[in-house]
């Protein structure tokens, strides 16, 4: 976690500190990604994607499948470790918003303005950590193809996610990296306890290839 959680505190610092040459990229890029929208007619595509990218809504639906494999397939605790690196990954992203302290963007008109904290993107934490979750979680009961497309739709979700909070103009760049390295960060840390204590006498895991 250290490997991972090293970066993120080297950004966060760095906004805290307003290292001028991160202020002036993640600025630029926001200026460049919602004039494109805005020129474009993105906005309303990505005003949804947004809205049901929120959290809650990603946490419900993987709550629910969470649910199904404890109750349908047995699998106890594995969901167990699923339901809470969830919520535990959902309070971290909470709690380092208001630690950082970072306002959020300063958009055009023509772009909604989020409110709240912007560092990290809580959008990009919790869909990083969500999909990365529903991999390892219901990879015993997929087939070979069935994980390889599991894995394209938790990446094609996740790219998704980043690029929407920068071209919405909700998040700098640098909000949607910090969020994503620290949701992998949390996730693949929590898998390496969870297998290393219990995942021998309780569910199989991924198989040392993957």
């Amino acid at each position: 976690m250290a490997v991972f959680a090293l970066p993120v505190l080297l950004l966060g610092f760095a906004v805290r500190q307003q290292f001028d040459p991160l202020i002036r990229a993640d600025e630029s890029a926001i200026k460049a990604a919602t004039g494109f929208s805005v020129s474009h007619g993105l906005v309303p595509a990505l005003t949804v994607l947004e809205a049901i990218s929120q959290p809650v809504v990603v946490y419900v639906v993987a709550v629910a499948v969470t649910l199904w494999v404890w109750r349908s397939k047995g699998l106890k605790a594995r969901a167990l470790w699923a339901l809470v690196t969830m919520m535990v990954s959902w309070s971290i992203g909470a709690l380092a918003k208001i630690v950082v302290h970072r306002a959020r963007p300063i958009v055009d008109d023509g772009v909604p303005h989020a409110e709240g904290y912007s560092f990290p993107s809580g959008h990009e934490l919790n869909i990083t950590v969500a999909t990365t979750v529903m991999v390892f979680l219901l990879w015993p009961l997929l087939s070979r193809t069935g994980r390889k497309v599991a894995i394209g739709l938790a990446a094609v979700a996740v790219v998704a996610v980043a690029l929407d909070r920068v071209f919405i103009g909700a998040h700098f760049p640098s909000d949607v990296v910090a969020g994503f390295i620290l949701g992998v960060g949390i996730v693949f840390s929590s898998w390496i306890g969870f297998i290393g204590r219990t995942a021998a006498i309780s569910s199989p895991g991924p198989s040392h290839q993957a």
